[in-house]
């Protein structure tokens, strides 16, 4: 698969998609055009309290009246079935024993909080809290405990830079140990986290460049950490610089004014949101 572009469209159904996840799935058909590649749709749905059918429907309905096409998807098949997070958990635990067999993982009982959050995509101001260590063994060691029913850590290296070049913003770097902990890899519910899942997923379905929001850097160089774990070359990255209302306050699935649901039923056209994507800071009162 060296040299062909694959692209992808990740949306999680826990509520209507907005400008901001618009304009991001705009930037990502673009780039698959550009280079005559493939773009997949992968359905994030594991995040199974929130998510629901009727998102997932919405969401593609959407994104298919806004102009959106891609070439692998649940709705369409492809190499790479299934589509569906849901339905993909044997390759996770797959992915789960590597890296534990490896000494890479180890099981925490520490605050439950944290873990809430650890299954669908974090965002500004919604990131994993920094793990301070508590149930960090001193070496590395391969736990035969049960996977399920206890909370399962990645072990980063402290003080190991982790870099990479994005195609949008440029060079990034991080701290692991200082800039971010040791960090959820699977849930005691018996389900990966948001990281491992999308790095095991973009790695199986040969993804070349992962488009997406900025407020998703952190999770990059997590990913990065579970790619070279599990023996996988990584994607380039291109973050996309996030989109914000009026008042510079990031847009949100909450917002239901600016969904791409509520501006279709308000009269909106494909061609006039696609110009409102591009707009510095977006204005709900000129979108009613």
């Amino acid at each position: 698969m060296s040299g062909v572009y694959r692209g992808r469209l990740a949306p999680s159904p826990t509520g209507y998609l907005h400008l901001g996840h618009a304009r991001t799935f705009q930037t990502a058909q673009t780039r698959a055009e550009a280079a005559g590649g493939t773009l997949i749709l992968r359905n994030d749905d594991l995040d199974g309290a929130r998510c629901s059918g009727e998102f997932t429907a919405a969401a593609l309905e959407d994104l298919r009246w806004l102009g959106l096409r891609w070439q692998e998807g649940p709705d369409i098949g492809g190499p790479f079935a299934p589509y569906t997070q849901s339905e993909r958990m044997p390759l996770y635990i797959g992915a789960f024993e590597s890296l534990r067999g490896s000494g890479h993982l180890y099981p925490c009982t520490c605050s439950r909080q944290d873990v809430l959050r650890a299954l669908s995509a974090p965002h500004a101001g919604e990131e994993e809290p920094f793990y301070p260590g508590t149930c960090r063994p001193p070496q590395l060691l391969v736990s035969t405990r049960e996977r399920a029913g206890v909370n399962w850590r990645f072990r980063v290296r402290h003080e190991e830079a982790v870099e990479f070049c994005d195609k949008n913003l440029g060079p990034q770097r991080a701290d692991a140990g200082r800039d971010f902990g040791d960090f959820l890899a699977w849930r005691k519910d018996d389900l990966p986290s948001y990281q491992l899942a999308c790095a095991v997923d973009d790695a199986l379905m040969g993804i070349t460049e992962v488009v997406r929001g900025a407020d998703l850097i952190t999770s990059t160089f997590r990913q990065l950490l579970l790619f070279r774990a599990l023996g996988r070359t990584p994607p380039a990255f291109f973050h996309c610089e996030l989109m914000t209302d009026e008042n510079g306050t990031r847009l949100a699935k909450r917002n239901d004014a600016l969904s791409l649901r509520t501006l279709r039923a308000g009269g909106w056209t494909p061609a006039e949101l696609r110009s409102a994507m591009h707009s510095a800071g977006v204005r709900e009162k000129s979108l009613r």
